[in-house]
């Protein structure tokens, strides 16, 4: 037989508990430190039916719905100006490098366009009037009288000097064919004169007159200048022998023109010269191929010397006949 289990004391008097009831089966394998009380419940109002309308629907709907609430036209406008503010943000975000170059760009063009400005004010003030006149290139001509010709500009801006007034006193000097103005900041004015050559004298009613290779008289005197030959030319200075002659005096080495005493032409080929006192005499024929025709006389005459020669034909330079 088993043995009966001893009887639990009795339990001490004031505290007395109710007996605990016997767990179940497998109530022992559970977790002993699960919570068995759970979250309270809040109960959701109840409208009841002798409630107001208005109750009853703000208890069905506690958060009312913002998409039925009326828009006033101010609301629109404040949300309009808003966007495009925003948008403006965004466009001067994104477009910062293109504002910076084109304020590069627009301060180098309004720098230039000072300067030009600037210089064109000085340019044209009495800053850099002319004070000075300097003639170059002048070897016949008297360089005082040139610049006492000119004295009108003096005191003129650089860029407003009369060039027609430059012309028309130049043109008082027949010696004068071309010329040019330079202009050398702050007062010089350069006046580069090319002086017109003379190739001979022509007799003419006045006296002998000097003329150039254009048939322009330089100077009239009752005697001929010596140093230059005498130009016997048919039909005068304006004819074409005449203008074959000039040619055939530009192209002639300066040892051998000054050699030359006269000049003669019937027509246009066939110009002749005639060399100092041996009286040498030179058939250049036309005036093509004067420049060949020049080195080859040359070469000749150094061969054989005027003085030994009476005739040296050029007038076909492949094939020149010395006599």
């Amino acid at each position: 037989m088993r043995r009966p289990s001893p009887l639990p004391p009795p339990p001490a008097r004031g505290d007395a508990k109710p007996p605990e009831a016997p767990l179940p089966r497998g109530a022992e394998d559970a977790d002993p430190h699960t919570d068995d009380e759970t979250a309270p419940v809040i109960p959701l109002p109840v409208p009841r039916d002798d409630a107001p309308e208005e109750t009853r629907e703000s208890s069905a709907n506690p958060l009312p719905d913002s998409s039925d609430a009326p828009v006033g036209w101010r609301e629109v406008w404040r949300a309009a100006r808003a966007r495009r503010k925003a948008l403006r943000a965004e466009v001067r975000r994104f477009t910062v490098r293109q504002r910076r170059r084109r304020l590069v760009w627009l301060g180098s063009a309004a720098a230039l366009v000072v300067l030009a400005l600037g210089t064109l004010g000085a340019a044209y003030s009495p800053l850099f009037a002319v004070e000075q006149i300097t003639v170059s290139g002048v070897e016949q001509l008297d360089e005082a009288q040139v610049v006492a010709a000119l004295e009108g500009q003096i005191g003129t801006p650089m860029p407003l000097v009369d060039t027609s007034a430059v012309k028309a006193a130049l043109v008082a000097f027949p010696l004068v064919e071309s010329y040019t103005l330079e202009a050398r900041p702050p007062h010089e004015l350069v006046v580069r004169i090319v002086e017109r050559t003379p190739i001979g004298v022509v007799e003419t009613r006045a006296g002998a007159t000097v003329v150039d290779a254009a048939g322009v008289a330089l100077s009239t005197s009752a005697e001929a200048p010596a140093g230059l030959p005498l130009l016997d030319i048919r039909g005068g200075v304006g004819s074409d022998a005449f203008t074959a002659a000039g040619q055939v005096m530009h192209s002639l080495p300066a040892a051998i023109r000054d050699q030359v005493t006269a000049v003669a032409a019937g027509t246009p080929n066939d110009v002749t010269l005639t060399l100092g006192g041996t009286n040498t005499q030179v058939v250049w024929g036309s005036a093509e191929e004067s420049a060949r025709k020049a080195v080859v006389l040359e070469r000749i005459m150094a061969a054989r010397p005027p003085d030994s020669v009476r005739v040296y034909d050029v007038s076909a330079p492949d094939a020149v006949v010395v006599r």
